[in-house]
C-alpha cells in the first residue's frame, strides 16, 4: 500500500471514516442545537434555499456552498493535454493551479482531488499535498487560491470562494476527462475544515473527503454520502484534537 505524506503536526492520530460519519452531523445538531453549528438547520428539503426559493441537481447556490458544475459522461474534452502544472488563468492575484499527469490521455477519465490551503496558504501549498503521488495514480490536481487570506465561511458566509470553485471545475470538467466516481476534495487545517463542509454538502458529486488536520465544518446540508478520511496531530496547538 502506497503511503500518503500525511502534513504533521505532533503525533499523527489517523482515522479511516466511511458513510457513518457523514450523518454525525445530523446527531450533534440534534443533540446541542443547531447554533452550536454555524450555517446548520437553515433548510429541510435538500432542494430549497434558505429565502424558500427551490432548486434542482446541478444548479449552484454559492450562498449555500452548493456547487453546480458536474462532469458529464460522453462529453469530448476540449483543452490540450499538457503533463504538469499550469495555471487556471481566471484570476489575476489570487488563482489558482491545475497539475495534469503524465499518464492523463484526453478522452480517458481520470480521479479528480480537488485540493485546499490552509489560512494564509496558496494554491501551491494544496497541490503538494499530493503531488508528489499524482503521476503514479493517474490524479488530476485542482488547487484554488482563497479569495482571501482564507476560505469565505471560516470568515464570514459561504459566497466568493464556492462561486470561483464552482467557476474553476465547470472549465476543468469541460476541458479534461474526469472519472464521476472517483472525485475528491481535500485540504490541511482551514482547508481541511472547508474540505469537510463542501464535501458534505456536495457529496452528489464528491465521493471521497480528505481532511490533514481540521477543526471544524459547517455544512449547510448532508448530501451523499461520500467516504472520510481524517489525520490529526495529537500535539497540535493550532486546531487542537482534544477540547
Amino acid at each position: 500500500m502506497r503511503k500518503i505524506p500525511v502534513p504533521k503536526r505532533g503525533t499523527i492520530h489517523s482515522y479511516l471514516l466511511g458513510p457513518l460519519v457523514a450523518g454525525l452531523f445530523t446527531g450533534l445538531i440534534r443533540a446541542f442545537g443547531p447554533g452550536h453549528f454555524p450555517g446548520a438547520g437553515k433548510r429541510l428539503s435538500p432542494y430549497m434555499s434558505e429565502g424558500g426559493q427551490s432548486y434542482g441537481p446541478g444548479m449552484a447556490v454559492p450562498e449555500e456552498g452548493i456547487l453546480g458544475a458536474r462532469p458529464q459522461a460522453g462529453q469530448r474534452p476540449t483543452g490540450t493535454a499538457q503533463p504538469g502544472t499550469q495555471r487556471l488563468g481566471l484570476g489575476r492575484e489570487r488563482d489558482g493551479l491545475l497539475y495534469i499527469p503524465s499518464g492523463y490521455r484526453a478522452g480517458t477519465p481520470a480521479p479528480l482531488v480537488v485540493l485546499l490551503h490552509g489560512a494564509g496558504g496558496s494554491a501551491q501549498h494544496g497541490i503538494s499535498l499530493l503531488q508528489s503521488l499524482a503521476d503514479a495514480a493517474n490524479l488530476i490536481l485542482f488547487a484554488p487560491d482563497a479569495r482571501r487570506g482564507t476560505w469565505d465561511v471560516i470568515g464570514s458566509d459561504y459566497g466568493p470562494d464556492v462561486s470561483f470553485i464552482d467557476h474553476a471545475l465547470t472549465q476543468l470538467f469541460s476541458q479534461y476527462s474526469v472519472d464521476a466516481s472517483h472525485t475528491a476534495i481535500g485540504g490541511f487545517s482551514d482547508g481541511a475544515s472547508y474540505a469537510l463542509s463542501l464535501g458534505l454538502i456536495n457529496g452528489d458529486l464528491f465521493t471521497h473527503i480528505i481532511a490533514f488536520s481540521p477543526g471544524f465544518m459547517v455544512p449547510t446540508r448532508q448530501e451523499g454520502a461520500p467516504r472520510i478520511y481524517i489525520s490529526h496531530g495529537t500535539h497540535d496547538t493550532v486546531l487542537p484534537i482534544d477540547p
